[in-house]
């Protein structure tokens, strides 16, 4: 993207610094990363992630600041999951955004969805940095200087944001990030690091016990209360897999919620449809479609809510389409294809990228940082890119 760098890269890369760089990641986080980081980052120009970062916070202003949208989005809050003294907006949300060639032939970005739920907000901030540190990627002779966090943030005014996001006002012994068996999960890096970073503890859903409207976990052999939860919980992971629980997510429960859980729902998916911007593609509830479209090699079946491209239908048949039960139809959208232009010049060829700007909303709602996603194949995640290289999980720098 900014070519003069690109070449610099590439022309300076080599195998045993990509070597040194995964030991460099593995170390920083204290457990090896199980998902693939790409061998480069991505030098983005700041304008282009800032018309990113701005366009994300006018399509999260349009769903939180709507009367009407809360009311026909509490259908999307199941009732078993409907957590009470919901916050007034959310804490954190994710807006992921595809580039795809405008009709003036410059780049457009494209909401590819959104999501009111945290991301690696400590893992990601090191990753870039180790971008720098390895690679050697430090001020230029014009004085520029690159650099990750967005809104102006440095590593101490964002350690400071992410802190009171996540612990407030509590003794971190009292403050949990909240996961389905954490130490199997691929995100576990981030945990580790928030760990680190914010001392608090990591806690398994499945050993949080209930006494009264309290909530406990074990430490050091003694009972620790919970009074604020760091939620990184997918409710649909604990369908699937018939976990059962000490609480309801219903109890009204002494506790305070970094992340209230109703927003995960709220504003996601099913918040597609509802939104009017030039940067979301045509999309539709599966249940509402008036016909099949005859061109659905141009359009992808998602469901509503799933992680990392599960369950995603690229180009689906309508036989894709009637195999889903009409009952259900209405957890499905069918969305216009985006085709991603390919900008990153690598020594296998271009390869796409996908930008997610990451958002935390305290007083006011900013951009903090971004997570860079590059591919080559017919979708971004690692399913569609296997036994490439100079794909996978990256970190956008630009020139400030």
């Amino acid at each position: 993207m900014i070519t003069a760098l690109r070449r610099q890269f590439n022309q300076a890369f080599t195998p045993e610094k990509y070597k040194t760089f995964l030991a460099h990641v593995d170390a920083m986080c204290g457990t090896h990363v199980e998902f693939r980081l790409s061998e480069t980052p991505c030098f983005f120009p700041k304008a282009l992630l800032q018309t990113m970062a701005e366009d994300g916070e006018e399509l999260i202003r349009q769903l939180v600041g709507s009367l009407d949208y809360r009311a026909k989005s509490d259908a999307s809050v199941p009732q078993e999951f409907r957590v009470p003294n919901e916050s007034p907006h959310p804490m954190f949300v994710q807006v992921d955004f595809g580039l795809v060639r405008g009709a003036d032939g410059g780049l457009q970005p494209k909401l590819v969805e959104l999501q009111a739920f945290p991301s690696l907000y400590a893992y990601q901030a090191g990753l870039a940095q180790a971008y720098m540190d390895v690679y050697g990627l430090s001020r230029f002779d014009s004085g520029d200087q690159l650099r990750f966090f967005l809104s102006g943030h440095d590593e101490r005014s964002y350690r400071e944001l992410l802190r009171r996001a996540v612990v407030g006002d509590h003794d971190p012994e009292n403050v949990i990030l909240m996961e389905v068996h954490p130490q199997q999960q691929k995100t576990l890096p981030d945990f580790l690091m928030t760990e680190k970073m914010l001392g608090i503890r990591t806690v398994d859903i499945v050993d949080i016990k209930k006494e009264a409207s309290r909530l406990y976990y074990a430490r050091d052999g003694k009972r620790v209360p919970i009074e604020r939860i760091y939620n990184r919980t997918i409710v649909d992971e604990l369908q699937r897999k018939n976990i059962k629980l000490s609480f309801d997510w219903r109890d009204d429960l002494e506790v305070e919620w970094a992340g209230h859980p109703n927003w995960y729902f709220r504003i996601s998916k099913f918040s597609i449809p509802y939104l009017k911007h030039e940067s979301v593609p045509k999309t539709w509830f599966l249940d509402r479609l008036d016909r099949i479209p005859d061109d659905l090699q141009n359009y992808a079946l998602k469901p509503l809510y799933s992680f990392a491209g599960l369950g995603v239908v690229i180009a689906p048949t309508k036989q894709d389409i009637e195999a889903i039960p009409h009952a259900r139809r209405s957890e499905y959208i069918l969305q216009e294809r985006l085709q991603f232009e390919p900008i990153i010049e690598t020594p296998f060829g271009a390869t796409k990228a996908e930008v997610r700007v990451m958002y935390i909303w305290l007083e006011k709602l900013q951009p903090v940082l971004t997570i860079i996603r590059m591919g080559r194949g017919l979708m971004m995640g690692v399913d569609h890119n296997k036994n490439m290289e100079w794909v996978g999980a990256s970190a956008a720098l630009f020139l400030d």
